[in-house]
């Protein structure tokens, strides 16, 4: 089950990448992007993390002991499960999607070419916060000189 949620997730998180980076930005195409893309990887995560929680679904991190966010074995007891990496993992995707969707409506409207804009959701699909830390750099100067800081 939880091998399938996960190339379920990383497809739907791929074909969701790859219309972003190479297809023309309709609004419905967006919103596709926002609601079927984002919002089911949303629930797909939230369905999961239910299941780990009461124990249905996988026992790790369910049950008395709860999950431990406060320490490193903690953490690591929960992705000790095939759940608990596929629900982590599906919390990335989900994450990084939006984030990348930030940047291309954020980038739409500060004019920056398509050209400027595939490297930065290549990486930010590859590595999330690497991404958005080089959009943060790329979009500073026009950010300034529009005062569009939003």
């Amino acid at each position: 089950m939880w091998e399938t949620a996960f190339g379920v997730a990383n497809l739907l998180a791929l074909v969701m990448w790859a219309a972003l980076i190479l297809l023309p930005r309709w609004p419905a195409l967006m919103a596709a992007i926002l609601y079927l893309g984002i919002g089911l990887l949303c629930l797909a995560y939230a369905l999961g993390l239910v299941g780990i929680l009461t124990g249905t679904l996988d026992p790790v991190g369910g049950g008395e002991a709860g999950m431990d966010f406060g320490s490193i074995e903690g953490v690591r007891s929960i992705f000790a499960s095939d759940g608990g990496v596929t629900v982590g993992w599906i919390h990335y995707l989900a994450f990084d999607l939006f984030v990348g969707l930030w940047i291309a409506r954020d980038a739409d409207a500060k004019g920056f070419s398509r050209f400027v804009q595939a490297p930065v959701l290549l990486a930010t699909f590859l590595a999330g916060p690497l991404g958005l830390f080089v959009w943060l750099v790329v979009r500073e100067r026009r950010a300034r000189a529009s005062g569009r800081w939003q």
